[in-house]
């Protein structure tokens, strides 16, 4: 093997471990983020609470989880934030 095939060979271990390590970062958001929106979901269709989806809704779910998505639905009830 030459030296460029091993700087190669290192570039794409390297490569492969970013990446698993950025996906381990990145699912529990998206679980968060996919179980808060079902929470929403079900409130908007299931109880008829209006709810507008907007990318800060969805960094608070993501972030959040089922709380977040509870402290939404909390203040869109009461009027104070993410009403329609």
């Amino acid at each position: 093997m030459t030296t460029l095939e091993i700087l190669l060979l290192v570039a794409v271990l390297v490569g492969v471990l970013v990446v698993g390590w950025l996906l381990q970062v990145i699912r529990p958001l998206i679980v968060n983020a996919v179980v808060g929106l079902v929470v929403l979901a079900i409130a908007q269709f299931g109880f008829g609470l209006p709810v507008a989806v907007t990318p800060i809704v969805l960094v608070i779910v993501a972030i959040g989880g089922v709380p977040g998505s509870l402290l939404v639905l909390a203040l869109s009830l009461f009027g104070v934030a993410f009403v329609p």
